[in-house]
């Protein structure tokens, strides 16, 4: 079945998406060096850098003539609040204008199901205002609707990211999706997910660059399915920060934040500090999420922030997924993606509930 990832980024579910055997058709996004490393690893299909809403509908048919099955993305829906609820259509919205192209993308195509992934509190956010406003288009589009809170550290990553998920079933398939179907795995914790490229950090730092040979080994479904299996590791430029920073950070345990670093180190004195600064991994349980800046969490045994490799093995990434541009745009991807592996258990249950592509 095919499927076509909107505002893809990196390719997060497009990730999860071809490892549950689906064929990924197309990604648009308007950022450069995220629609660079999905051409990279999704070459196959239409990469598309620009404004959504230059994607016309004759440019919809012309490129997928044969059809789409899945319509994938994770639109914003900032303009969804009942702040506006005193709109004739909220529609109308400037910030709803991105969300309105996933439905016409919908609407156009009318695939056999879609996917929307969106931040946990747009379930519950203005008495679930956005998430009604969001069935009651879909269901218009021609869709029976389910929606669900997911965490994905249920589906094997080892990370606490928590989403909301909306999956789409179009009416005359008859059936609507089920979020009791998706398989749970155990739980996969950072050293498991990470501790194997320790072994890498001399020649890292001593060496330079983000390209580096590998002998380690997997185990279990986690390194089966993430492991590199070429010999090489790549995106795995470390770099250490200042002094000062590295003196801070020896203080600090795993778990463990600022609050661990003696009075005397800091350059001013406040208690005010966010809890997740200068916060330390801990090797025996699950990331905190992974952000895109990468300066609130450091790695747990070294006293630096995670590698984009690292990062994106916490967010589930296999090792042969390439990112592209700078190191700051590396980072922003795999911050801003969806979780592979939470991607894949959606879609294992999506390719369940639809069967196989329309005659």
């Amino acid at each position: 079945m095919k499927v076509l990832d909107l505002f893809c980024g990196a390719g997060g579910m497009s990730c999860g998406f071809k490892m549950a055997g689906f064929e990924i058709a197309g990604g648009i996004d308007h950022e450069a060096a995220a629609v660079r490393t999905h051409e990279l690893n999704f070459p196959e299909g239409i990469n598309y850098c620009g404004d959504i809403r230059d994607f016309s509908n004759k440019m919809i048919h012309e490129n997928f003539p044969d059809g789409i099955d899945v319509i994938i993305g994770g639109p914003p829906c900032q303009g969804f609040s009942n702040a506006n609820m005193q709109q004739k259509d909220v529609t109308d919205d400037p910030r709803n204008r991105l969300f309105m192209e996933f439905v016409r993308f919908v609407s156009v195509l009318q695939p056999k199901a879609f996917m929307i992934e969106n931040v946990r509190g747009i379930l519950t956010k203005d008495d679930g205002f956005a998430a009604k406003r969001i069935y009651e288009l879909m269901e218009d589009a021609g869709y029976t609707v389910s929606s669900d809170i997911v965490r994905a550290s249920d589906y094997g990553v080892p990370q606490k990211r928590v989403r909301a998920v909306f999956v789409g079933i179009r009416k005359d398939i008859g059936r609507k999706f089920d979020f009791k179907k998706l398989k749970k795995q155990p739980i996969v914790t950072v050293k498991e997910a990470i501790g194997d490229l320790y072994a890498l950090e001399d020649t890292a730092k001593s060496q330079g660059g983000d390209s580096f040979s590998y002998t380690g080994s997997c185990s279990g479904a986690f390194g089966e399915r993430i492991f590199t299996k070429s010999g090489v590791i790549n995106n795995h430029r470390v770099h250490y920060p200042c002094d000062r920073v590295q003196k801070r950070m020896e203080y600090v345990p795993q778990g463990g934040n600022w609050k661990n670093v003696p009075a005397e180190m800091w350059d001013t004195q406040r208690d005010n500090r966010h809890s997740s600064a200068y916060r330390r991994l801990e090797e025996d349980g699950v990331s905190v999420t992974i952000d895109t800046g990468h300066m609130n969490y450091f790695h747990p045994v070294f006293n630096r922030v995670p590698t984009v490799r690292e990062s994106a093995r916490l967010q589930s990434f296999p090792d042969d997924f390439l990112f592209e541009g700078k190191i700051g745009a590396q980072l922003r991807q795999v911050g801003n993606a969806v979780p592979p592996l939470l991607a894949y258990a959606v879609a294992a249950a999506i390719k369940d509930a639809v069967g196989g592509p329309d005659d």
